[in-house]
């Protein structure tokens, strides 16, 4: 009767503790030499493991989930029966001598080393491709040695050293820096050195070609030691390849709660982008992608307190800024702008514009001459699709003003600008500040601005950086003018001075867009006249 043989897991490379996801036969079944048993799955690559001897499967010792690691057993064989004793035929007499000859070579010592040559390619990197090579470590006629680092591919989250294979003479390198290589692109042709093992009198089964072959591809995850931690038990009974187990941890998110799409359920990385969209469009919760709550304190203890909630509009202005401030990579330009003349003119037509019953405002001046500035450079005039992919362009000029109230902080827009002269602005903006004050302004007369203008010159302040009205890419604050000396043709000379701070989406607009933009504005506002260009 045959006995019981014992699969176990063969050298893989030096890595332990590597997860089992995938049990590829069950008991009962017959398996041949190189047969894929169970697949197995480290920080860096999935392996499938072959059977070393055929046979039939009388218990696997694995579960999906396990960790195993080189020499632990993974499923019992009963193997073919060997023949009787009496029915082994005796060898004919006249073998003797042919065996004889085949002792002595058994013999014999191992010979010497043979040279081979071999292609050193990309191993698996966990499905990355087009990866750049951002150096290159040894030179054609170099001696290296097995495991010794050839070259570092970088790609989009980390980088990784590629080890050699084998050991031997380089002859030729394939590739130089900055080139992109993917899994089996060639690095090299190496003439590796290979010697014969000693063959003892006793039979050794060699070790199968499969088997050798999962230890050639394990290799080059040896480059971090396997030093990665292992994912948390939550995430051990998700099937996902390396690169996809490293993003989700990088990201936060836990592989349980992410549906898989691919084959057998596998996770990929489309999975956890769309996973993560979809946390970010939810409400904030009280964990994942929201920010941390503040912690509950009882400040009744240090003193009188009294509690009052907020109003309506401060809640959903709070909610509005806390989205764009968390959502929006915020970047502010600052300038100033001379507007000597232009407040000189304002006040000579100061008394005509109060005869016709509005009151002319510098920031009636500076909102014609945002609308001109969004002509010039129409990405102010933008906003973000959905997707974060495309660029909207506006055909429209909407501006807002942000307008102060009792209850809050409210925008009202000033519709089709480009319509409207200087005066017309003043008085439409007096209107709606005026229905702001008295809470009658409508829902439409707050909503499809391209643009924001925050003032805050009646009150005071040298600069401040205003938070972006999404969905818009930018808003402009204007603080207190002054008197300052300012040197022009060899003098210094006192000139009023506006600060501007524009805050901008980065995502959008360059630094040097932005610095363009608060230059145009500043220099038409030093001369109004350039508004009628």
């Amino acid at each position: 009767m045959a006995d019981e043989i014992e699969i176990k897991v063969p050298d893989i490379g030096g890595a332990t503790d590597v997860e089992v996801i995938e049990i590829l036969v069950k008991p009962g079944d017959d398996i041949s030499t190189d047969a894929s048993l169970v697949t197995l799955e480290s920080d860096k690559a999935s392996m499938e493991i072959p059977a070393s001897k055929s046979g039939k499967i009388s218990q696997i010792k694995v579960k999906v989930g396990d960790r195993v690691s080189e020499g632990d057993v993974i499923l019992t064989l009963i193997g073919e029966e060997e023949p009787h004793k009496s029915e082994i035929k005796p060898e004919p007499e006249k073998k003797a001598s042919e065996k004889l000859v085949k002792q002595e070579e058994k013999t014999k010592p191992a010979s010497a080393p043979k040279s081979e040559k071999m292609n050193v390619k990309v191993p698996d990197i966990g499905g990355a491709t087009d990866v750049d090579v951002i150096e290159i470590m040894v030179k054609a006629g170099d001696k290296i040695e097995i495991d010794q680092s050839l070259i570092t591919l970088e790609g989009d989250k980390a980088t990784m050293d590629i080890p050699s294979p084998a050991a031997g003479t380089i002859e030729s390198i394939a590739l130089k820096t900055g080139d992109k290589v993917s899994m089996g692109s060639l690095i090299l042709v190496l003439n590796s050195e290979q010697s014969e093992p000693e063959v003892k009198e006793t039979p050794v089964e060699a070790k199968p070609l499969a088997e050798e072959r999962a230890h050639t591809e394990v290799l080059p995850q040896q480059q971090n030691s396997i030093n990665e931690q292992a994912d948390s038990t939550t995430n051990a009974v998700f099937s996902a390849g390396p690169s996809v187990r490293r993003m989700a941890r990088e990201l936060g998110v836990n592989l349980s709660d992410v549906r898989g799409s691919g084959r057998k359920n596998r996770i990929t990385t489309e999975d956890i982008q769309k996973y993560v969209k979809t946390r970010l469009s939810q409400k904030p919760a009280s964990q994942g992608f929201s920010m941390p709550e503040n912690p509950a304190i009882d400040f009744s203890k240090f003193g009188e307190t009294q509690t009052q909630p907020l109003n309506k509009i401060k809640r959903l202005t709070g909610l509005n800024v806390h989205r764009s401030w968390i959502t929006i990579p915020h970047v502010t330009q600052f300038d100033e702008a001379d507007i000597t003349e232009l407040e000189a003119f304002r006040k000579s037509e100061s008394e005509t514009a109060a005869k016709a019953g509005y009151k002319l405002t510098i920031l009636a001046f500076v909102t014609k001459v945002v609308y001109k500035a969004l002509i010039v450079f129409p990405q102010f005039n933008a906003s973000l699709d959905a997707s974060g992919e495309n660029l909207i362009y506006k055909k429209y000029f909407n501006i807002g003003i942000a307008a102060e109230t009792p209850n809050g902080l409210v925008v009202p827009v000033i519709k089709e600008v480009d319509q409207l002269s200087v005066a017309e602005i003043a008085i439409e903006m007096a209107r709606l500040s005026k229905k702001a004050r008295e809470k009658g302004l409508m829902p439409n007369e707050m909503s499809g601005g391209c643009f924001t203008i925050s003032s805050l010159g009646g009150i005071g302040g040298t600069a401040f950086t205003p938070i972006v009205n999404s969905p818009e890419v930018a808003i402009l604050g204007l603080s207190r003018s002054s008197v300052k000396p300012i040197y022009e043709q060899n003098e210094f000379k006192p000139r009023l001075m506006l600060p501007l701070s524009l805050s901008y989406d980065h995502r959008v607009i360059d630094g040097a867009e932005a610095a363009r933009f608060t230059r145009y504005i500043a220099d038409s506002l030093s001369d109004i006249r350039r508004i009628l260009l």
